[in-house]
């Protein structure tokens, strides 16, 4: 089956061909399913005649509300996708259409989105075994018109990684631009890429791990629900022993799996590392592209920078994380962290696990001293009317946040745990990979006063 290919529109936002894993048809639906269809929630009301339930369940899922109430920083906050600011294109709010085109359900064009409606909900995007259902990347999740619905809807079946792969894929505008262990490479993956989904061994769906109930799918990340507890790890597959070696066992109360596991991230497929917005607007530079063929500079969007095979950050992490929340003040002058891991070297609970850091510079209010947000997509958006003034003034009207009329940019970080892309055990690291010479650690940062080992 490896010369099962798609040719299409992703999103919108490219021609493509990718090799996909083969789709996991479910029962024949065309008995069913009798149409036409000339939309989504079309479809959907003929799914709710036998699926009420599914949709009730998964309307309760932050897939679906892209929200949950969470205890950050000792306030309760309700925080998610819907109202958190990133360092990317800073928010949804204003964005709507663009952003919303990878929620999984049609019509969120503003903030009077029903999220009571249940036809709302796109069934197809997860359900999809035809490999031809495209969302448009600026109608606000709803299919391209040329999509045959019909065809789509009869032939349903379960989600594979390709289902979860649009969006999760290509967040943020493009392939691997937020995740740096989650992009187009991990649809039909070598031993290499990533060991559990090698499409010639293991060949692993997502839910193989990410194991469902009632359409909830567990797995949380730091940058919109640092303070979830939908959490699963290692462990749900593997002894807290899996090694031979007492030593390396010994490495599993202080040291997470993935630290020793994923050596490097982003291995095919560069992955976007920062992000400096304080530099666009200029026709100085015109478009310039990296060694990757990626833009390192863009008129639209200012200087980035990318990498390929790249060695994480460490941290300690106990499951819970820190993030800034819209409306926190912020000091300027120094780098602030929107989204972190917890945990120290004396925290009993806290393990060392490897990161993705993606650096911005970003829009703030120069007089509230917090972080804005920008309209970048539509009308009056900042693509079109390069304009910050312009931008923030529509960005904080949908936000609530009041903007005083002077802006600036300062500098932030997002820190986004690596689970994915793990190593076949023979290219894990090595002793001397951590504890060597030149070793990647920064013991001191991590709170030892030097290697662990030169004490012994």
């Amino acid at each position: 089956m490896k010369n099962v290919f798609r040719t299409g529109i992703l999103l919108g936002l490219f021609a493509l061909t990718v090799a996909i894993q083969p789709a996991i048809a479910g029962p024949d639906h065309s008995k069913f399913i009798k149409g036409p269809f000339e939309t989504g929630p079309e479809v959907t009301t003929a799914c709710l005649k036998c699926h009420e339930g599914h949709a009730q369940d998964f309307m309760k899922t932050t897939h679906w509300t892209w929200s949950q109430e969470q205890v950050i920083n000792g306030e309760t906050v309700n925080r998610g996708k819907k109202n958190v600011i990133n360092n990317f294109c800073t928010s949804i709010e204003s964005n709507w259409p663009r952003c919303t085109s990878c929620h999984a359900g049609y019509g969120w064009e503003d903030a009077n989105f029903d999220f009571n409606d249940a036809t709302n909900v796109d069934c197809l995007v997860c359900h999809d075994t035809t490999g031809t259902y495209l969302k448009s990347s600026t109608d606000a999740g709803r299919p391209f018109k040329t999509v045959n619905l019909l065809k789509v809807a009869q032939k349903v079946g379960e989600p594979t990684r390709f289902n979860c792969g649009t969006c999760h894929f290509y967040g943020g505008g493009g392939d691997a631009v937020k995740h740096g262990d989650l992009d187009s490479s991990i649809e039909y993956p070598t031993r290499e890429i990533d060991v559990h989904m090698d499409a010639d061994g293991n060949d692993f769906s997502c839910q193989e791990c990410h194991v469902t109930e009632a359409h909830n799918i567990p797995g949380n990340s730091l940058g919109v629900s640092p303070a979830a507890d939908n959490h699963f790890d290692c462990s749900s597959c593997h002894t807290a022993e899996p090694h031979e070696q007492s030593r390396l066992n010994q490495h599993t109360a202080k040291v997470a799996c993935q630290t020793c596991h994923i050596p490097y991230y982003a291995k095919e497929v560069p992955t976007k590392l920062a992000w400096d917005w304080s530099t666009a607007g200029s026709d100085e530079h015109g478009d310039i592209k990296d060694e990757h063929g990626k833009h390192a500079y863009a008129k639209k969007k200012g200087h980035f920078m990318w990498g390929k095979m790249v060695q994480p950050e460490y941290a300690w992490y106990n499951g819970v994380g820190g993030a800034y929340n819209k409306g926190d003040k912020m000091d300027p002058a120094q780098v602030t962290k929107l989204a972190y891991p917890m945990g120290s070297i004396e925290d009993m609970d806290a393990k060392i696990y490897p990161f993705k850091v993606h650096r911005g510079k970003q829009i703030y209010d120069a007089k509230h001293n917090y972080f804005l947000v920008a309209k970048v997509y539509g009308d009056g958006g900042y693509w079109t009317e390069f304009d910050w003034d312009k931008a923030a003034r529509l960005g904080s009207e949908a936000s609530g946040l009041k903007y005083s009329g002077e802006y600036g940019f300062a500098a932030t970080e997002m820190y986004w745990r690596l689970n994915h892309m793990v190593s076949p055990k023979e290219e894990s690291l090595g002793c001397l990979e951590c504890h060597g010479d030149n070793g990647r650690f920064d013991w001191q940062a991590l709170g030892y006063q030097g290697d662990p080992l030169d004490a012994k």
